[in-house]
């Protein structure tokens, strides 16, 4: 009787299927093999083109991306021949700048469009006036410094038009630097105005760090590189040092007010103008740090002006590239600053 079931593995002799010593059971035939390539080359092909349709759409949305901001731009900018706020540049008008917020090279109240701003509103004829309306606690005593200097060349370049600070709720510090360098100054009688002085905190913290069990494994190469760590107190000579760094930006301070002030000081010494004191709107016309009470509206009356344009710069797309230039410019200028009131650690401010 036949073994059953059948060995699969052993075929009988007569079989026409059996393979040949050097040929695989199963193997794919020759068609079978250009089929299998076939499908595999489509599939790459397929990868391929799906890959070049992918970067096509990415580049033609950002190409859009960029038409939209090149159009933002060119509307911002076409309304006006050098105001920014829409309104006819042609006809006679009071300039403002805003200088709003802490002055950083950072923040909107930077030098570089600050003084663009006051450079376009001098520039123009139609301009009678130009007023630099400012909210601004102070900060940076270096870009606090170009902005005044600025105001000062363009009054020297163009004597017959004013420059005016019109101060709101409160214009200290650096923003103060700035004002003094206007021909007069207007206020509110609740203005903060003057903190003319410059402060730089510092904290030690070493026996907090010792409580919770913090090392300070800091590595310097310089001797006095960690002048300002938080973990050591600071020797008698560091102290001294950094008073000197302080005490030479207070005289810049100083010397800024008295040149743009003049006689119009009243006994600075004696009334301890340059302590760091503040004083609201109505003291500081008293104390001759400011002029005449005031406003925006006040002084577009005054002047007799119908017309008021706002030059600072309202372009998204060019003030975003603005900041980005001015971003890689800031450095370790930003660690000293002019302001009214402290921030963080290592940072100088004027008070």
């Amino acid at each position: 009787m036949p073994n059953w079931p059948p060995d699969p593995n052993k075929r009988p002799d007569n079989s026409p299927n059996q393979p040949t010593p050097n040929q695989q059971p199963n193997a794919p035939s020759g068609q079978e093999w250009r089929v299998l390539e076939n499908t595999l080359l489509a599939s790459v092909v397929e990868q391929r083109r799906a890959r070049r349709w992918s970067i096509f759409f990415k580049l033609l949305t950002f190409g859009y991306i960029l038409l939209i901001f090149l159009l933002l731009g060119r509307g911002c900018t076409s309304q006006a021949p050098t105001g920014l706020d829409g309104v006819d540049t042609s006809r006679p008008h009071l300039a403002v700048v805003e200088l709003q917020g802490v002055i950083s090279s950072g923040d909107v109240a930077n030098a570089y469009d600050v003084n663009e701003a006051l450079t376009r509103a001098f520039e123009n004829s139609n301009s009678k006036a130009v007023a630099l309306d400012i909210n601004s606690p102070g900060g940076s005593p270096v870009q606090s410094d170009e902005i005044w200097q600025t105001m000062m060349d363009l009054r020297k370049e163009y004597p017959d038009k004013k420059l005016y600070a019109v101060i709101g709720d409160i214009g200290a510090s650096g923003a103060y630097y700035i004002a003094s360098a206007a021909d007069e100054i207007y206020v509110n009688p609740s203005s903060l105005v003057g903190s003319i002085g410059v402060i730089m905190p510092s904290y030690n913290i070493e026996g907090l760090m010792d409580k919770v069990g913090v090392e300070d494994r800091t590595i310097t190469a310089g001797e006095y590189k960690d002048i300002l760590s938080l973990s050591r107190p600071l020797t008698d000579y560091e102290e001294n040092h950094v008073e000197g760094v302080l005490a030479n930006t207070h005289k810049h301070f100083i010397n800024a007010v008295k040149e743009g002030r003049g006689d119009r000081l009243k006994n600075p010494e004696q009334n301890k103008l340059f302590s760091g004191l503040f004083w609201t709107g109505e003291q500081s016309i008293e104390l001759g740090l400011a002029d005449k009470k005031g406003s925006i509206a006040s002084l577009e009356k005054q002047l007799e002006i119908d017309t008021v344009v706002n030059y600072s710069p309202t372009d998204p797309f060019q003030m975003f590239m603005d900041r980005f230039a001015v971003k890689l410019g800031a450095g370790i200028g930003s660690s000293v600053s002019l302001d009214v009131l402290p921030q963080e650690e290592g940072n100088a401010q004027m008070r």
